[in-house]
């Protein structure tokens, strides 16, 4: 909401219509800008007015002085509240905390309010200056709407003798929390950059605030803790036996936290005190979240992994078994286990090892002595508790101890980004343990949870491992040397969507999977159990290694043409073997630059239908976040006697090429001029005459070469593909009726034409012609048919395993 650049009355008007339209905003009382009232007697608001922007404070200065020089509270009964407002923001105060003002003695109201410079304006500010700032409530326009709004509607209410605050719970705390980042962090005096280096993140200081009363911290196992105009961290005992702790205050007096926290209610209600802290997570900066790569387990998962370890282990587990969580967070991978005595939990940051210790004050059931700072992939075990030591250097236990855990999932700097967004950091290849392990890893050193996986492996060997983590470990070519040396048997396992953990947002599974390390088997595949974002079960489903196995772009790129032959008609890139590089797979003229960091395959009339088959194989099937890593493969011979299959796709492709006429010559037309009534002759007939027969498909001097007349030989379609070519041939004829039609147009072209493109260039969605809308629609539908046929043979013939 913007108010720049209008007058004083125009601004008055907006904000009564925007923030007071319920009320009465037209009455007069003396010379006060702005008054609302509830009644013709009773008024709920008197405040100063200026347009731009204005100090507030001096703003409720001279409406005191206005108010005081008329003596407008005999005149009429004094509002709940004093206010004033400027184009940016609006601030209000309660009548009664500044009322003493007025009945002072020997003060001269006489003087003019708007003079700033006068004595009086100087007393006034003075004697009200700590009140106001204290006790004001500040909202921006604009960003802080929502807290306006519910600020005049529970507290402009005639009779109420105390103000409301919005009140904090477990679903607009981190809302909260960005309004925080805005106007109180900035005023504490600390460099955050070097503080973040020491694991100091804001959030910590959010905390102090939020689970605050009269500016008191109330739960001291807190790593931050609020001391009234400062905060104190970092309290341990010296090398003396006597308590220290650092502290830092504010740079602007505290003003900016006292303004903002006038607006809410603190603390929250104590029944969300544990989640907020457990929650802390959610705090930790992006940057520091993606180095790190830990993810939070949602509780449905926690469960669900629970219950898959009783079905494993047996019903009496967690008293026959040992746990240690040695990525454990806040803990909460651990909330539903009973035993807390067989339990163990480490986090790298000791601040979650803060929160953890406090969540037991609130009936966590852990053991304050089995929680402890430690970094697993670079400290040495004789630093774990005793009682742990003994169960990892003991065989026999070690049998019983089960590492659960949701390790990491933060990559490499010098990889690419992980699927869900997660940026690489340099931090992961530098670990004791990669360093330890990197010749046997290859590839897969550049993944937290690998070398976590490793250590377990080899450190604790014949424990059992319950693990969170992507399916890399299954199906990625970058753990090939991984697999070859983590031989373990998979006893259970389940997948979900990745997206239901926080802030991750790609559309791949995560698993659960749980391993037997003293039985070595060596992975081929994980048969788990597959559950949508509300835990209910869908199917099974077989993750494959693919190892020793050769794949589809080894298949095709034999049959590229060469760059140098002039008979090109289009072009494909080589873009991974996997479902998650689906959408880079498209064919496009060969004089577009498109994909270039990848390897071509360029088209011509001899590999037609190869690339046909390729593309249809590779678009048919609709990727999901279940099949996501699924990979393409090397056929076997069946495909290449199925004729209609090849037809299939060839008419699949046709119908879904990214062919543009402003890149060159279109060579994908599937019709004649006369078949869809061109008002010219096409500049290339290849595609129809491909599909008569007519053309020679060895490599020519001429591309368009003909066949012998003896030997032509019409392809032969199926009905599902014939239905496409129908349906594509009434599209294509609207297009020619059209009287600014192009001749050579493509299907892009056609889209590109009834859709135009939006503001922002790219080609909208739908288009308002109902004709063209129905035809369109049409031969989608035609399409979808068709690609479900083509699906089936897509397995058969090896392309892809179930």
């Amino acid at each position: 909401m913007s108010f720049e650049n209008i007058r004083e009355e125009e601004l008055k008007n907006k904000i009564a219509q925007v923030y007071f339209e319920m009320f009465d905003c037209t009455q007069i009382i003396g010379n006060v800008d702005f008054c609302v009232s509830a009644s013709e007697t009773q008024s709920l608001l008197w405040a100063e007015a200026k347009k731009g922007k204005a100090d507030i404070l001096k703003s409720i200065v001279q409406l005191i002085l206005t108010i005081g020089k008329a003596r407008s509270f005999d005149k009429s009964l004094p509002p709940a509240f004093l206010g004033a407002f400027d184009s940016e923001k609006i601030a209000f105060i309660p009548y009664n905390d500044v009322q003493e003002i007025f009945y002072q003695n020997d003060f001269n109201w006489n003087v003019t309010p708007s003079n700033y410079e006068t004595k009086e304006f100087g007393i006034v500010l003075e004697k009200v200056r700590a009140t106001i700032e204290e006790n004001s409530l500040l909202f921006f326009f604009g960003k802080d709407d929502q807290e306006i709004h519910f600020f005049v509607r529970n507290n402009f209410i005639l009779g109420k003798s105390h103000t409301s605050k919005i009140q904090i719970d477990k679903n607009n705390f981190i809302i909260i929390y960005n309004k925080w980042l805005q106007t109180v962090k900035p005023t504490i005096t600390i460099d955050w950059e070097i503080a973040k280096k020491y694991g100091i993140i804001d959030g910590d200081f959010y905390l102090a605030d939020l689970l605050s009363a009269e500016n008191e911290t109330l739960k001291e196992k807190l790593y931050v803790l609020l001391r009234k105009d400062h905060y104190e961290l970092d309290r341990k005992l010296d090398e003396m036996g006597m308590f220290s702790s650092r502290s830092t205050g504010f740079n602007d007096k505290q003003k900016a936290h006292q303004q903002f926290w006038n607006k809410y209610q603190r603390p929250p209600r104590e029944e969300y005190w544990d989640y907020i802290v457990e929650r802390r997570d959610l705090l930790v900066p992006q940057d520091v979240r993606e180095r790190k790569g830990s993810f939070f387990t949602p509780q449905i998962w926690v469960e669900l992994s629970q219950k898959y370890l009783t079905d494993v282990l047996g019903e009496d587990w967690q008293d026959e078994y040992y746990i240690w969580d040695c990525a454990a967070g806040t803990g909460n991978l651990l909330a539903g286990l009973t035993n807390k005595y067989h339990i163990w939990a480490s986090t790298l940051d000791r601040q979650d090892v803060d929160v953890m210790k406090d969540r037991i004050r609130n009936g966590a059931n852990l053991l304050e002595k089995h929680i402890f700072q430690f970094d697993f992939l670079n400290d040495d075990f004789s630093k774990l508790p005793n009682e742990l030591q003994n169960v990892i250097n003991d065989p026999e236990k070690r049998k019983k101890l089960v590492i659960y855990i949701n390790p990491p999932y933060a990559e490499a700097s010098n990889k690419k980004t992980l699927k869900g967004g997660i940026e690489g950091n340099k931090g992961v290849e530098q670990s004791k343990t990669n360093k330890k392990y990197a010749a046997l890893l290859g590839q897969g050193n550049a993944e937290l949870f690998a070398q976590f996986l490793t250590r377990i492996y080899f450190e604790i060997p014949d424990c059992f491992i319950a693990q969170f983590s992507t399916l890399k470990i299954i199906q990625g070519q970058h753990f090939i040397s991984f697999r070859n040396f983590f031989k373990a048997k998979i006893k259970k396992s389940f997948i979900c969507p990745a997206n239901t953990f926080d802030n991750v947002n790609g559309n791949f599974p995560i698993g659960f999977m749980i391993w037997e390390t003293k039985t070595k088997v060596v992975i081929k595949k994980l048969k788990a159990q597959v559950f949508d974002k509300t835990a209910n079960k869908l199917v099974d489903k077989n993750f494959q290694s693919y190892d020793q196995s050769q794949y589809i772009n080894d298949w095709v790129k034999p049959y590229r043409a060469d760059p140098k032959n002039n008979h090109l008609i289009g072009k494909f890139p080589f873009k991974g073997n996997d479902f998650q590089n689906q959408g880079m797979i498209q064919i496009v003229h060969y004089n577009r630059a498109y994909n270039t960091e990848a390897g071509q395959f360029l088209i011509n009339q001899k590999n037609v239908l190869i690339a046909s088959v390729y593309f249809a194989v590779r678009k048919c099937i609709n990727t999901n976040w279940i099949i996501n890593g699924d990979q393409f493969l090397h056929p076997n011979k069946k495909w290449e006697k199925d004729y209609e299959f090849q037809h299939d796709c060839l008419a699949y492709t046709l119908f879904n090429v990214k062919i543009q006429l402003q890149h060159g010559t279109n060579h994908w037309i599937p019709f004649t001029e006369q078949e869809v009534g061109a008002k010219e002759k096409f500049e290339s007939d290849f595609m129809s005459k491909y599909i008569k027969g007519k053309i020679d498909t060895n490599i020519t001097s001429d591309l368009f070469s003909k066949v012998d007349k003896k030997k032509e030989k019409p392809l032969e379609f199926s009905a599902e593909a014939k239905a496409v070519f129908a349906a594509g041939l009434a599209l294509w004829r609207y297009y020619h009726a059209q009287a600014d039609s192009n001749p050579n147009a493509s299907l892009y072209d056609i889209r590109e034409y009834f859709q135009g493109r939006n503001e922002k260039g790219r080609m909208k969605p739908n288009s308002e012609d109902e004709i063209y809308a129905k035809l369109i629609a049409d031969l989608r539908s035609t399409l979808d048919l068709l690609a479900r046929k083509i699906e089936p043979k897509v397995y058969e013939y090896g392309f892809l395993r179930e």
